[in-house]
């Protein structure tokens, strides 16, 4: 045994704050070679154009540190703590200051209010979204992701009937993306949560989001599933920045877990097209 590892706040203060700048300003290898893919396979002039646009503008991002968007999200962070580790101090406060921190220095804007009635805001985009998962192990992982409410507000949750079956599952989560039309900045990905109760789904279709474009659902059931909604997703005619075209989505991922014999939640989260979000291990 190796004992108990100690991690002092600061170091999770400092990395959140780093993940802050980078998901803003620096879109994921696999969404950039997704864009590319759509540009190179669009047929239509217009929506391969609006493309060539989103590239451009993620390369001026990087380049000069700036955001990919205007609309610089909230924090939604995602935190795998080892069963052997101990944060020295309060890790939900470390990773609100990282939060503020990381607004502050990369210049974004601060889009959270106190209360969702007198909507005051907070000034520094915190606080953040936390979720916690307790693993095995001395390690600490630590997702961030900025989640835009273009794209946040367009997602949906759905009790079904237990016997709706996959035809009725599919055809919410089309439906879903079509009423979204132009709204959540396509070509989305699309995160969809399966099961569990109503929170469970949501968290699910969020936790979606993270896999990379390209990966393979690991049961072939789920795999040709996801398959099948991008292809009829694509036939909406959506299109980049809604301009029409056949790349309304870059991606369906699905993650589901077992539920209660009378339920079947179905829960949709939607991605804008930079999806930004960023890991680091400690």
């Amino acid at each position: 045994m190796n004992g108990i590892r100690f991690i002092k706040t600061s170091e999770i203060t400092k990395s959140v704050a780093e993940l802050c700048v980078r998901a803003n300003t620096c879109i994921n290898a696999d969404i950039r070679a997704a864009l590319v893919k759509s540009r190179e396979t669009e047929d239509s002039p217009a929506a391969a154009n609006v493309l060539e646009m989103l590239l451009e503008n993620a390369d001026i991002a990087e380049a000069e540190k700036l955001a990919v968007c205007q609309d610089t999200g909230m924090a939604v962070v995602f935190v795998k703590i080892g069963s052997d580790v101990h944060v020295c101090g309060d890790i939900s406060g470390a990773i609100n200051e990282g939060v503020r921190q990381g607004y502050k220095n990369g210049y974004f804007r601060n889009s959270i209010v106190r209360d969702p009635v007198d909507r005051v805001n907070t000034g520094d985009n915190t606080p953040a979204v936390i979720y916690y998962d307790i693993v095995p192990g001395r390690g600490l992982e630590i997702s961030l992701m900025a989640k835009g409410f273009g794209s946040e507000n367009m997602s949906a949750v759905k009790m079904l009937e237990p016997s709706a079956g996959i035809g009725k599952i599919e055809d919410f989560i089309v439906q879903t993306v079509a009423s979204a039309g132009a709204n959540p900045c396509p070509p989305v990905i699309i995160g969809v949560g399966i099961g569990g109760t109503m929170d469970k789904a949501a968290l699910m279709a969020k936790q979606a989001l993270m896999r990379d474009i390209g990966s393979v659902n690991s049961e072939k059931f789920w795999a040709d599933c996801e398959e099948r909604l991008l292809e009829n997703i694509n036939l909406l005619n959506i299109g980049p920045a809604g301009y029409g075209g056949k790349t309304s989505a870059l991606a369906v991922h699905i993650l589901k877990y077992p539920t209660h014999i009378a339920g079947l939640p179905v829960a949709v989260n939607i991605g804008c097209h930079a999806s930004r979000h960023k890991t680091v291990v400690l």
